[in-house]
């Protein structure tokens, strides 16, 4: 019993010292992404908030499974954390062979941010509306293409729902990394994609892209006239993507708890909150471990369906 006592004794000293030497942030994606940039926004605020560096490291590749089997096999001290997003719970639905089990092997510490996307085309594409797209789309099945960054990712997902709420026939073309799918979209080698707002805002001010739709369950501000697929009669594409941060399953409770304190006051300030806007992203006001953990468990079974139904695959 003594000897019981002592080591729970030492482990709260450990986690009440945490952190004494830098954290690494594994982002599962290319740079540029929506995930890699919360994570250097946060990243850098957390190295200020706890007074040790937070370095992000890119760790792309598999699907996301890479990185964050990286993770998940980390030693579980509080030193190795991950970028989690929408694709997360998308992933294990389409793969035939998960390295790790999600809600098993990651401990859920904070949702971070939410993200929406828009559906751009060229400035200078003959589409010119959601309608016409629709109308394009049947009189030529199969020949319209959609870009994402890759399978399972908030690009593709969107874009399957909207394929099974139109019945219509679309051209799936993944790219390694949302910007390559923009910048596909941009060259006029796809037509369209399901792009986050932030990462085309300017281009679709300067003309160079067209946006069509957002899927936010309102307008927003960065793009206050175009409509929503809500507004288009399309109810169930409000869809948003997520940003948040896991730590390898068995992390001490009492260093989960710190780094989601860290984060609510990093979050809580204006230059972070200013960032994001900007990026039109939105901070999620409340979330902790056993908040984040029931989230992620739902938009596991959530995409299950939207998986199965779609027939979606990793390649």
């Amino acid at each position: 019993m003594a000897l019981v006592v002592a080591m729970l004794s030492l482990a709260a000293v450990a986690a009440d010292e945490y952190p004494t030497k830098a954290i690494r942030l594994i982002a599962p994606v290319p740079p540029g992404s929506p995930p890699d940039v919360v994570a250097r926004i946060i990243g850098e605020q957390l190295s200020k908030e706890l007074g040790h560096p937070v370095v992000v490291e890119n760790r792309p590749g598999g699907n996301q499974t890479i990185g964050l089997g990286l993770v998940a096999t980390a030693k579980p001290d509080g030193y190795t954390l991950g970028m989690v997003s929408l694709p997360t719970a998308v992933v294990p639905n389409i793969v035939a062979k998960m390295p790790y089990d999600t809600l098993r092997d990651l401990a859920p510490v904070r949702e971070l941010a939410w993200t929406s996307n828009v559906l751009v085309v060229r400035g200078d594409s003959p589409i010119t509306s959601l309608q016409g797209l629709i109308a394009a789309a049947k009189a030529d099945p199969g020949k319209i293409s959609f870009a994402s960054g890759g399978n399972g990712t908030p690009a593709h997902v969107m874009a399957e729902l909207f394929k099974a709420r139109t019945n219509l026939d679309l051209l799936h073309v993944p790219f390694k990394g949302a910007l390559e799918g923009i910048n596909a979209v941009l060259g006029g080698h796809v037509d369209l994609m399901f792009a986050s707002a932030g990462a085309v805002m300017s281009d679709v001010r300067a003309g160079k892209l067209r946006a069509l739709a957002q899927t936010t369950a309102t307008r927003l501000p960065g793009f206050p006239e175009v409509e929503t697929f809500a507004e288009l009669g399309f109810q169930d594409i409000a869809v948003r993507d997520w940003q948040g941060i896991v730590a390898p399953a068995g992390t001490p409770q009492s260093v989960l708890n710190r780094l989601a304190s860290a984060m609510r006051t990093v979050l809580d300030r204006t230059e972070v909150r200013d960032r994001l806007r900007n990026l039109a992203m939105e901070v999620v006001e409340d979330s902790g471990p056993a908040q984040f953990a029931e989230f992620v468990g739902a938009e596991l079974r959530r995409w299950a369906g939207v998986a199965h139904a779609a027939g979606m695959r990793a390649e």
